[in-house]
């Protein structure tokens, strides 16, 4: 009884262990490899960094600015005094005067600006990100190619093994039929022509194989393994509605149309701030004292500036009409699509129909070969004649296979068109 828990276990961990000896795949975990191994994925964190920076430098604005000034100067005239006091000494004003000067600007309200030009910095990022959607998303199709390239390949070899099986099955019937008398040398060697065919075939097959899974795996990042299997996904139509990161962007783009027509606004309103100054100079702020002296001033200021109200119209327009523009774009991406929705759906319909058509060949086919079958046993047809019947059965088989992977892949390039 130990020993036979002893086997169990051992069993147990040979199947587990063995279950991890090859990758499974399936396309949705291929496509999240691939986006992740690919090297505009980098790109995402760049735009978020760039972001970042953008808003602090923006926030910078609310901070006080500090502004440092130095001067000497020389001029030809001084104000003099017309008159004169008796017993008063005024002295002449220098000609030459200097004055050092920091002034500290205080925003108090800039008219939304910042925060427009904030909104604005925000829908830039999300724009790029809306373009880098747009590339990655491309790379979905090129996976689906390749991974249903392999799943084609597995359905032929499949078929090319039938095929192997019922040639060495009947090998082994001509032998029989020599012995007998019913077969001749050249009727063995026309069937081993055919296993060779088919060896050769599946020899083609597999190498194929290994050349989409090095491809796949290196869009992966990841070492191939060639005895990795690939489920094959269920072929289920979805939903019609357009949801492709192409309709995101320009729904993006005219949000941040939006943003700069509000900036454009905003930098049109007078802008409230407090000042302070202080400097040292000669003179100061008292004219009449003639020596170097502190001084400093402090107060608040409204500065409206009213030459945007020139371009202001124009501006505004030129933004109007590039959302016309945008708005076109959408309209066409959606009616382009669309039509291409309704190519692919009169495809799927067709495959569906082709392949409800290869059930009906395929069973008559059967027929014909185990039809063949009793008449080679009888002699009245030649083994190149049930050869023939064998092949054609053959690729009724690989036709309906590739139909099978036909659809799900026409099903899939669906999806990828509507992004459901």
């Amino acid at each position: 009884m130990r020993n036979l828990y002893r086997i169990l276990i051992a069993v147990n961990v040979l199947i587990i262990t063995g279950s991890d000896l090859f990758a499974q795949y399936t396309i949705s975990l291929c496509q999240e490899k691939v986006e992740a191994n690919y090297p505009l994925v980098k790109k995402y964190d760049l735009i978020e960094q760039s972001r970042s920076f953008n808003l602090k430098n923006a926030n910078m604005a609310y901070l006080p600015q500090v502004t440092l000034q130095a001067k000497a100067s020389y001029q030809s005239e001084v104000t003099e005094l017309p008159f004169s006091l008796p017993g008063v000494n005024i002295e002449p004003f220098n000609k030459d005067q200097y004055s050092a000067v920091m002034q500290v600007d205080q925003i108090i309200w800039d008219g939304g600006a910042t925060s427009s030009r904030k909104s604005v910095i925000k829908k830039q990022s999300d724009l790029e990100k809306g373009r880098l959607d747009v590339d990655m998303y491309a790379v979905k199709e090129r996976v689906n190619q390749v991974y249903f390239g392999i799943i084609l390949i597995d359905k032929q070899i499949e078929q090319v093994s039938l095929l192997l099986k019922d040639l060495e099955r009947n090998v082994a019937r001509i032998n029989a039929f020599m012995s007998s008398g019913l077969a001749n040398q050249s009727d063995l060697d026309v069937i081993n022509v055919e296993v060779l065919n088919a060896r050769q075939k599946e020899t083609e097959l597999k190498a194929g194989r290994k050349a989409y899974i090095s491809v796949l795996s290196a869009m992966m990042g990841v070492d191939p393994d060639y005895s990795s299997t690939f489920e094959i996904p269920q072929d289920t139509v979805t939903s019609k509605e357009i949801k492709r990161p192409e309709l995101t962007m320009l729904d993006t783009q005219g949000e941040l149309l939006d943003t700069q027509s509000g900036l454009i606004k905003s930098q049109l309103n007078p802008k409230l701030g407090a000042y302070f100054q202080a400097g040292y100079g000669r003179p100061g702020l008292n004219m009449l004292n003639n020596t170097f002296s502190p001084f400093y001033i402090a107060g608040f200021k409204a500065v409206w500036n009213l030459g945007g109200f020139y371009t202001k119209k124009r501006d505004l327009g030129l933004i109007e009409l590039n959302k016309k523009s945008v708005e076109n774009s959408r309209e066409n991406f959606i009616y382009n699509t669309n039509l291409q929705i309704v190519m692919q759906s009169e495809e799927i319909k067709k495959i569906r129909e082709l392949m409800y058509r290869d059930d009906e060949v395929i069973a008559l086919r059967e027929k014909i070969q185990k039809s063949a079958e009793v008449k080679l046993g009888e002699g009245t047809i030649s083994v190149s004649d049930f050869i023939h019947e064998m092949n054609q059965l053959d690729a009724a088989r690989v036709i309906k296979a590739k139909h099978e992977v036909e659809l799900i892949l026409a099903i899939y390039n669906f999806k990828n068109t509507t992004n459901n």
